[in-house]
């Protein structure tokens, strides 16, 4: 017997819901003995470690009975195969079900023996995700390569202004660099400043406020005031000396 599947994996019982899609089965010894066709290929299939020994179509074969009698199995619960699919003798497809009455099924996982190797048919997330991830690489590698080309293709064609505008560009960075203003010296040169006004004697006091001064140059804009004064005042007692006298009514 001649099988991929793991050492001791023939008719052993899987734990539900194991997978087992990285392996495969095949008997050549049993190929070259008997066709494979709707017939017998259960029987073939049952050599393999994806058959439950523990379903309804082992206790089917167990009373002599086609374990693939439909009419039979419909009258029973369990774990249970069916053939969905035959493309005699290339593809078979066997669907493992879940019975739970004469209308209530549950599929659990697909088989399909292609050219004689049995493998299990992976879920659908799976195939999905699988094709997924693959072509995320595809378009991260076909991003990289037409990155690379555009930085080389920039980098040739670059245009003398360009170049100008590039070298400007730098030139005033340099610039602000070097005018950027450094903490530590300007902390240092603060600290050389309060040094020296310390050793500096302290000034001397403001002359006082020249108080006499300041009260003759009021006097003296005081008499300026008044002289000027009088001079309007005099001919206020001029103008009312040149009216008549006014005549007082005499009463009796």
């Amino acid at each position: 017997m001649d099988h991929l599947a793991p050492a001791g994996g023939l008719g052993q019982v899987q734990p539900p819901g194991t997978d087992m899609t990285s392996i495969s089965f095949r008997d050549q010894l049993w190929l070259n003995q008997f066709p494979l066709d709707r017939n017998l290929v259960f029987d073939y299939f049952a050599l393999s470690p994806f058959y439950d020994r523990t379903c309804n179509n082992e206790q089917l074969r167990m009373r002599q009975i086609h374990p693939l009698d439909p009419s039979h199995l419909t009258k029973m619960t369990g774990i249970e195969y069916i053939l969905h699919e035959a493309m005699e003798p290339h593809l078979f497809v066997i669907r493992k079900q879940k019975r739970e009455g004469p209308e209530k099924i549950t599929v659990m996982s697909a088989y399909y023996v292609l050219d004689g190797s049995i493998y299990q048919a992976p879920q659908l997330y799976s195939v999905i995700g699988s094709r997924a991830v693959r072509a995320i690489y595809h378009i991260s590698q076909a991003f990289s390569q037409a990155a690379s080309k555009l930085e080389k293709i920039g980098h040739d064609v670059e245009s003398g202004k360009a170049k100008q505008e590039n070298v400007a560009q730098e030139a005033t960075q340099k610039k602000a660099v070097e005018n950027s203003v450094d903490i530590k010296e300007a902390v240092r040169l603060d600290q050389i400043l309060a040094g020296v006004f310390r050793r500096l004697p302290p000034a001397p006091a403001p002359p006082p406020f020249p108080v006499a001064a300041a009260t003759s140059t009021d006097a003296v804009k005081t008499e300026g005031d008044v002289k000027q004064e009088p001079g309007v005042e005099g001919q206020t007692f001029a103008a009312a000396e040149q009216q008549p006298p006014l005549k007082r009514v005499k009463v009796e």
